[in-house]
């Protein structure tokens, strides 16, 4: 019997620790700025993520995911805390990190299980971004991972591309600057290993319709499994009622084939349980939040967790 396993992303709403940073804008993430951060709340909101994480994926495949990407990330002391946790601390999870030059002080990670996937090699790719002056836009970086799957050698590129704040066309070219570089990073994995399986995970900031992620990004010879989970009333994220899929895992065609693949994709779904929703009210349905502007709420994060099953041909899990 063939086994699976889940590989997911999540956009964790600003994980930061209480600390103040003198070299990030993350005032209000402390006890004494805005949003009255303190460790009560830090404390409730890695035990929420981390036991979400840890039922990723599990109903399908009895095991919690073995990799996971995630968006809003603080620094390295929250993803140790995060992996410390009672739910995460005894499932063997590492972490792959490098420090974005993001002005909000968010970067993208990678967590795996280290008994299930080996990395052999990471590094960050930088966005050269302007803003409407000429100058830098410092936004943040994608991270690149080669590494194995059941000794089986992939590659993850774990992404969070240019907010709408802006405006959607306004801010649409810097979408599509982020597609653009995800493909010159595929094509250079390509040049030296033609038959390379590639996940491009992450929080696009566009839906699986958009013109950078439809056009740019995916174009004809990548797959998004993603495409059809987005409906009027289902997605990750809602925004003035609506609901978009910004969060999203795209495959190399190798991943689809059928016959003797030892990783070969099953499905793709949103995670989110009732417990990950407003339960009443105006909102009913939506992600539960951590804040609402200023005003707390207790939730876990705006985003609904995504995932794909895969189904593995190794016989040894």
């Amino acid at each position: 019997m063939l086994n699976k396993f889940a590989i997911g992303f999540y956009n964790l709403e600003n994980l930061f620790d209480t600390q103040n940073d003198p070299n990030i804008f993350d005032d209000d993430f402390t006890s004494t700025g805005d949003l009255k951060w303190n460790n009560t709340r830090y404390d409730k909101k890695l035990a929420d993520l981390s036991t979400i994480i840890a039922e990723i994926g599990k109903e399908e495949t009895g095991i919690s995911p073995i990799l996971m990407g995630v968006a809003e990330v603080e620094n390295k002391k929250v993803l140790n805390d995060l992996i410390g946790t009672a739910a995460l601390k005894n499932l063997n999870y590492d972490y792959v990190h490098h420090n974005s030059p993001d002005e909000r002080g968010i970067d993208t990670a990678l967590l795996f299980n280290k008994e299930r996937f080996s990395v052999l090699e990471s590094r960050s790719y930088s966005l050269q971004l302007k803003n409407t002056e000429g100058a830098r836009d410092f936004t943040r970086d994608i991270l690149y991972v080669n590494g194995t799957i059941d000794g089986i050698p992939v590659y993850v590129l774990v992404n969070h591309w240019p907010s709408r704040r802006e405006g959607v066309e306004e801010s649409n070219p810097k979408r599509i600057l982020a597609a653009n570089r995800n493909r010159e990073i595929i094509k250079e994995i390509q040049s030296k290993d033609p038959d390379a399986r590639i996940l491009i995970m992450g929080d696009f900031n566009d839906d699986p319709q958009s013109i950078a992620v439809r056009e740019n990004l995916v174009s004809t010879d990548l797959y998004n499994p993603m495409v059809f989970l987005l409906t009027r009333y289902a997605g990750s994220l809602t925004h003035r009622g609506d609901w978009y899929l910004f969060d999203q895992i795209i495959l190399s065609p190798n991943w689809m084939k059928a016959y003797e693949n030892p990783l070969e994709y099953e499905k793709s779904a949103i995670f989110n349980p009732a417990y990950l929703a407003e339960a009443e009210g105006k909102y009913k349905g939506n992600p539960l939040r951590t804040y609402a502007g200023d005003h707390y709420l207790g939730g876990p994060s705006d985003h609904f967790p995504v995932y794909v099953i895969f189904k593995s041909g190794n016989s040894s899990y």
